[in-house]
């Protein structure tokens, strides 16, 4: 089972750039998105879905903000929209599908980085995110949960961790608060099959500077699995030979079938 995690950065943006064409040659089979910065009218038939695959999104109310989405080779057996709280519902940030007893969750957590305002929502976002990830973990069927969760947990997951100690994605509320999801149970699939590697594991580069061509990147785009899901990763790689956002794909290879 193969599965791709990927921030769009917007999905008609990452369309111009060749990301379905790409897409047409990996042979995955759930294709996890997020920030589609559109509306059900901005999307193609290609969008909706792309040959070979079954679309389902959670678009934000807002325009051209937010949103994720699946691309699923075989149709679910349930789709399951937004978490039930109308504020972050709102914003189109999970959607998760259900296969048999294994569901794969594509998810994009705030970014508090505009504002102290908007690191306030992130934060209430993640207290109310957690019982649902408890609950998750705790459903006793394989999980995994895909997408930009806006946080590098440490210091190998971020280039510059000294100077960015105060800024949003790498605070230390944010950073207990990915590992107590770990020590809780959920496994980082990218970094238990590479615990030592750093630079080739960056998903997000900025736009400032040359951020992208120095490689001063940040690891914020996860899977993370329940625990006999994760042990059945084999390998995991990021995309970095084209560019369809300010993120990178990531790609993991489960030895199981779906």
């Amino acid at each position: 089972m193969k599965i791709i995690t990927l921030n769009l950065n917007g999905i008609r943006s990452a369309a111009k750039r060749g990301m379905f064409e790409w897409l047409a040659a990996q042979d995955a089979d759930v294709v996890c998105m997020q920030e589609l910065k559109a509306q059900v009218g901005d999307m193609t038939r290609h969008m909706l879905n792309p040959e070979g695959y079954f679309g389902y999104f959670h678009y934000a109310e807002k325009k051209g903000y937010s949103g994720v989405g699946i691309y699923c080779r075989r149709q679910p057996d349930q789709i399951i929209e937004g978490l039930g709280i109308a504020d972050i519902d709102a914003e189109g940030r999970y959607i998760e599908a259900v296969f048999g007893k294994l569901s794969v969750v594509s998810v994009y957590l705030p970014s508090g980085s505009s504002s102290e305002e908007r690191q306030q929502v992130k934060f209430e976002f993640m207290e109310r995110f957690r019982p649902h990830l408890d609950r998750l973990a705790a459903s006793g069927r394989e999980v995994v949960v895909c997408g930009d969760w806006n946080i590098a947990h440490t210091a190998k997951d971020i280039r510059n961790a000294k100077g960015n100690q105060k800024n949003s994605g790498f605070l230390p509320e944010e950073r207990a608060w990915i590992g107590d999801l770990l020590t809780g149970g959920w496994v980082d699939v990218y970094r238990n099959l590479y615990p030592d590697a750093e630079g080739e594991g960056y998903t997000w580069w900025s736009n400032r500077g040359l951020a992208w061509a120095k490689n001063v990147g940040w690891r914020i785009d996860y899977q993370l699995a329940t625990p006999g899901l994760g042990a059945l990763a084999r390998t995991a790689s990021v995309y970095k030979d084209r560019r369809f956002s300010d993120h990178a794909p990531l790609t993991v290879s489960y030895d199981c079938s779906f």
